[in-house]
């Protein structure tokens, strides 16, 4: 069983393998740290790295904070995370909205960090996710429960690559595991995340962002365009940009080699 510790005010869980220098894995929106542990704990571990993935607020058993959660919130936990965990300054990896979260916590908390890694991240509102995030929380407010076979076919279109799609082996395979996820009804952490405030463009003050980073786009990527991470890495000062083929928003399952390898090359360069 993780750990759960009390940081930040709130109840965290996560859960820390490997010795070595410490990398902090932040996931995305709706999803616990532990998917991190399938392609990249093993990968960095074997590569000499101790790394710590959590569950964000508003994923149980970390606490759900169903009266709200913010960006601060998110980035003041992971801050307290690397802080409990001792290994400053520390590496950290963000996905999708754990990108977002990477970012800002590179710019209030330089100290903290010595390289960053942001996947399919965005620095700015887009109006298509606007749009799909507002729908998705309309579904759950009205309680609305898609059939699980529409709801597994719709975040398989929306976050896999057209190349995985056309594997009908790998396409059954994906689409039976989100259709076993779409039985379960939304947590009210879940919806928090969802009713996060996305609205500010933050571009321009990652130009005030000094660590090293990394921006990983995903090139199939339906949910966050990788031009959109381009801008994000054009914004940060000296950051590199890579983009990795034949992936979707969950790029990191979808080509876990790829991504592994570009992580690992730049927090050993």
């Amino acid at each position: 069983m993780m750990p759960t510790a009390t940081l930040n005010g709130i109840r965290l869980n996560y859960d820390v393998t490997g010795t070595g220098p410490l990398v902090v894995l932040v996931m995305g929106s709706g999803s616990p740290g532990r998917v991190w542990r399938t392609y990249q704990v093993p990968a960095l571990v074997k590569a000499g790295f101790r790394v710590a993935t959590f569950d964000n607020r508003g994923i149980a058993p970390s606490d759900e904070s169903p009266d709200g959660i913010t960006m601060d919130d998110l980035v003041a936990d992971t801050a307290a995370v690397i802080e409990h965990l001792g290994g400053t300054p520390a590496h950290i990896v963000g996905t999708s909205m754990g990108a977002r979260v990477v970012a800002e916590l590179t710019l209030a908390r330089p100290d903290l960090i010595d390289k960053a890694v942001l996947l399919a991240a965005t620095g700015r509102p887009d109006p298509v996710a606007h749009t799909l995030n507002r729908g998705e929380q309309a579904l759950i407010d009205e309680k609305v429960a898609l059939p699980p076979q529409y709801a597994a076919a719709i975040k398989a279109i929306l976050n896999l690559s057209p190349h995985t799609l056309a594997d009908t082996e790998r396409a059954q395979q994906w689409l039976d595991i989100f259709e076993y996820g779409a039985t379960a009804t939304p947590s009210v952490g879940v919806r928090a995340q969802l009713g996060m405030d996305r609205s500010r463009n933050r571009l321009a003050d990652y130009a005030h962002i000094t660590r090293p980073c990394l921006v990983v786009g995903f090139a199939d990527d339906r949910m966050v365009p990788p031009a959109l991470g381009r801008e994000v890495a054009t914004a940060i000062p000296g950051a590199r940009y890579t983009e990795i083929e034949k992936c979707g928003h969950y790029g990191y399952l979808e080509q876990p080699d790829e991504v592994n390898r570009a992580l690992i090359e730049f927090l050993t360069s």
